[in-house]
């Protein structure tokens, strides 16, 4: 999602306790001597009074394509005093037109013919092609002649590409760039590769692999979908800026060569193959004879290309074979502890032409090989040997959800090996994922709870690619309904802000001419069984609208909304020619529930329900936005239908005598309760009756994906943690703690751990949202923007003593941490500068509270609005407290 304009943040801190901006000044030059006399040549905001500080939109002259600029910020506080400059920063402009990319063209080894391509394929129809595709490597050799200043590359490989210059791989991501709708558009890289080039000789060179633009049709190797964007392809343009002010260009065009490369299968879906024999040891480097490489065709791409904004993937942790067992004759299984995404890298000795292949999986079968039955088959990597010394190797192009790794064709070191095979003396397991930024911690006396916590991150971990997968093995898909359910969860932990951009942009290039944005984006198959269930279901869709909202509430971004608000009215309006009597019943309901049957589409609650409570929620959202940007008419047209909405769905649903919805499942009610569908008058008897539900059934859960999100929000929000705490504080019926005790190290897509499906998947981890905003108490307030009014509520409920956790946000570090004895409870809180705070503790009229050592009553800065229901609720700014709260009996 391209930027209208740049927009600037910064974080305030004081030693002074409810501290706010009051004024800034921005600087912004085009070069670091200027800004460091105070001199802003590009821009000066001068002194604006504001509280101002995320997401201040730039307001200077146009700016251009591929420079730097540098900036820095002063603030003035409400105590009266001015902050020092802070540290410059900088940030460089991308390709911001077709024309700035200077001439270059999109080069290939080989070109698709047009019959064969296929943008959209159906799932499930035969091939009548076989065959794999050359995965090439293209070079250029070119001459630096002077002193450079700064030299940028932008690339952009489809569908993935690793570029090298003078023989070095430039950086450390993995699978650039992200992926897109590939027939809309496509995004480039950038990379500083200033310290890489020299004056002189030198060369650029790039590695294609296939991604997700082209599927080959190879027999034996798993393919989930068939899509064929194109062959690999290059388009690049490397920026040389010289110290004495001028610059040049090294483009893609036909003066690159390029050659079939070592990789010789690279499949998303059906691993990689790569053939160490191939290798042209200095194809990468200056002074290489490529006179047996062919010249480049010359191709076409994608017209639409935007800068790589969200954090690229990278190998993060890694993780030794904690056991290698033989599994059958030839075969050897490798455990290494952790189900994760990622890849392997492979440490071998052996003679030129062996070869060895791996293959990575979730589980193992019964006779203890691995078991690929439910999460992709056949996937696997081979490597075929130099036969040189040590050879260390990793797949580039390819990537697997697994735990176990099946070696065959090699054997470990010292293994007995009569037969002379290659030896494997190291396996390692490199998890790879998006490099968005920790910005959370949580843990708690509670060691379920703890492991709970650890589950639901390695589910999370392992599903942030360049989209919100599903899981990381069989599908790789973004299912819409993910991004918006669990999105407050990985908020806490992860800084998601770029992936969420992009995935509205995804969703943008996915949406149909009909206004439809389909389950998954970017759509790369449609899948046809089922009729429309999985490409028409309203709660997928509507991340359409709920992403960009909730984007702006985490964030503070309105920019977002405003290059949203079209897709949004035309999904609603999508929605309205759908829907019968106002109720939407398509899709797939509450996908996953606990019912008689194995999980699937929704057996506990109709379908219409949640389809149609998710399309009001649309319209309340859509009628706040459209107030935001200024449109008052549009926002009563919304607020209308959402009222017709309202009256039509309690109309179907709502039993008015037993104040149950629908069936009275806990998805139905509780997501009546959270959309505000309930008439106010029965809210607290719908809550009951959930409240009932898990009671009857001995505290155990039903809901979905869709619905068990509500079912926790709903109830923290009733203030009944105690139930959650009772849901959840169990191993021995379907839930988290079940998981666990089957001995599973990441979320598994059923609330059984049923090994028919996957075994890592992102869809159903919304406790850890109570983990942080219940358990711990760190909420954004009502109204909330960006956390600029934080509620710090903490639940002490069940056998948890203590809990703590941290996230911060774009105005700084909100941290609670609290600890209870039987006649004590102890909270220390950290509330970021240019924030307010509503800090809830649990306390009677006969309760003394204590902050620091002092009465309340001794500072100023705290107001005691009233204790209600069991808490006091008190009111102050920034700064760090303690309080302690005691009952009269632990003061005698």
């Amino acid at each position: 999602m391209q930027r209208a304009v740049p927009v600037l943040s910064w974080e305030l801190t004081s030693s002074l306790r409810n501290t706010t901006q009051t004024a800034y000044r921005i600087l912004i030059a085009d070069n670091e001597k200027s800004l460091d006399k105070n001199a802003g040549t590009v821009w000066d905001s001068q002194k604006v009074m504001s509280g101002a500080s995320i997401q201040v939109p730039y307001a200077g002259p146009a700016l251009q394509a591929t420079k730097t600029y540098y900036w820095k910020v002063i603030t003035w506080d409400n105590h009266g005093n001015a902050s020092t400059w802070s540290q410059p920063a900088r940030w460089q402009m991308g390709l911001l037109s077709a024309a700035d990319w200077q001439g270059a063209k999109w080069i290939a080894y080989e070109e698709l013919p047009a019959e064969r391509v296929n943008v959209l394929p159906v799932d499930g129809k035969k091939d009548d092609y076989l065959g794999n595709n050359v995965l090439p490597l293209l070079r250029k050799d070119f001459t630096v002649p002077k002193k450079l200043q700064r030299a940028t590359a932008y690339v952009c490989g489809l569908g993935q590409f690793e570029l090298h210059l003078n023989g070095q791989k430039v950086g450390n991501h993995f699978l650039d760039p992200a992926w897109t709708k590939f027939d809309k558009q496509a995004q480039y890289v950038t990379f500083d590769v200033t310290e890489q080039l020299r004056k002189g000789a030198n060369t650029v060179g790039v590695l294609l692999g296939n991604g997700f633009y082209y599927v080959p049709p190879v027999k034996n190797r798993f393919r989930k979908l068939k899509s064929s964007f194109g062959y690999p392809k290059l388009l690049c343009r490397v920026v040389l800026d010289y110290r004495d002010g001028t610059s040049e260009s090294v483009v893609s065009d036909t003066s690159w060569k390029t050659t079939a490369g070592p990789v010789t299968f690279s499949s998303i879906y059906g691993g990689e193959d790569y053939n160490a024999g191939l290798e042209q040891p200095g194809w990468d480097a200056p002074r290489f004879n490529d006179a047996t490489w062919k010249p480049v065709v010359l191709t076409s791409g994608p017209t639409e290309l935007n800068a790589q904004m969200a954090e690229p993937l990278k190998v993060h942790e890694t993780f030794a074979s904690q056991k290698i067992t033989p599994a059958q004759p030839g075969k050897w299984v490798y455990d290494f502890g952790q189900n994760a995404s990622g890849i392997v890298e492979l440490q071998v000795q052996g003679r030129a032409g062996d070869t060895v292949r791996i293959t990575p999986a979730e589980l193992l079968a019964a006779d203890g090989t691995v078991n690929q039955k439910n999460s992709g088959r056949p996937y696997y990597f081979t490597y075929v040997l130099r036969g040189s010394g040590v050879e260390t190797w990793r797949p580039r192009f390819s990537y697997y959800g697994f735990r176990y790794a099946q070696l065959e064709g090699g054997v470990p070191k010292g293994q007995a090996n009569p037969t002379n095979r290659p030896v494997v003396l190291k396996l390692t397991s490199l998890h790879t994922r998006n490099a968005a930024p920790f910005v959370g911690e949580f843990s708690c006396s509670n060691d379920l709870f703890n492991r709970t916590n650890t589950l639901i991150d390695w589910s999370i971990k392992s599903n942030l690619a360049s989209v919100f997968t599903d899981c990381p093995h069989r599908e790789k898909l973004g299912w819409l309904e993910e991004t918006h359910l669990m999105g407050a969860s990985i908020r806490y932990r992860y800084d998601i802000a770029t992936l969420c951009r992009k995935t509205i942009a995804d969703m943008q290039a996915s949406q149909l001419d009909n206004g439809l944005v389909p389950e998954i984006a970017p759509e790369y198959v449609k899948f046809e069984w089922g009729g429309d269930m999985f490409r028409d279901s309203p709660e997928w869709g509507s991340a359409s609208i709920i992403l960009p909202w909730y984007v702006y509430q985490w964030y503070g971004d309105q920019q977002v909304l405003e290059s949203s608000y079209p897709m949004m009215q035309r999904y609603v309006a999508y929605l309205g020619t759908k829907a019968q009597s106002h109720i939407l019943s398509q899709g797939l309901g509450d996908w996953y529930d606990l019912g008689p049957k194995p999980p699937g589409t929704s057996q506990q609650t109709p379908m219409g329900v949640t389809g149609t409570a998710t399309y009001y929620y649309d319209l309340t959202i859509l009628s706040q936005v459209a107030r935001l940007l200024g449109k008052p008419q549009e926002a009563a047209t919304y607020e209308k239908l959402a009222d017709e909405v309202r009256t039509a769905f309690n109309q179907k649903f709502f039993n008015p005598s037993t104040k149950q919805y629908a069936t009275g499942s806990q998805a139905a009610n509780a997501m009546a309760v959270y959309m505000g569908l309930v008439e106010p008058q029965h809210k607290a008897a719908v809550v009951e009756n959930i409240v009932q539900d898990i009671r009857n059934r001995n505290n155990a859960l039903t809901a979905g994906d869709i619905g068990y999100r509500y079912v926790l929000r709903v109830l923290e929000d009733a203030g009944r943690s105690d139930v959650i705490f009772a849901m959840n504080n169990r191993t021995d019926v379907p839930g988290y703690g079940y998981q666990l005790a089957q001995g599973a190290t990441a979320l598994t897509e059923s609330w059984a751990a049923l090994p028919t499906v996957s075994n890592n998947h992102l869809m159903l981890g919304h406790l850890q949202e109570w983990f942080y905003g219940g358990l711990a108490g760190i909420r954004p307030a009502e109204g909330s923007v960006a956390f600029d009014k934080i509620d710090i509520r903490p639940e002490s409920v069940g056998d948890v003593t203590s809990a703590k956790a941290s996230h911060t946000s774009p105005y700084g570090l909100i941290a609670s941490e609290w600890k209870k004895a039987a006649t004590v409870f102890e909270l220390t809180t950290t509330i970021p500068a240019n924030t307010t705070a509503t800090i809830y503790l649990p306390a009677t009229a006969a309760s003394t509270i204590l902050e620091g050592t002092q009465p309340l009553a001794r500072y100023p800065e705290l107001k005691l609005l009233g204790i209600e229901n069991g808490k006091a609720r008190i009111q102050t700014g920034s700064g760090t407290y303690h309080f302690t709260v005691s009952t009269p009996a632990s003061t005698n």
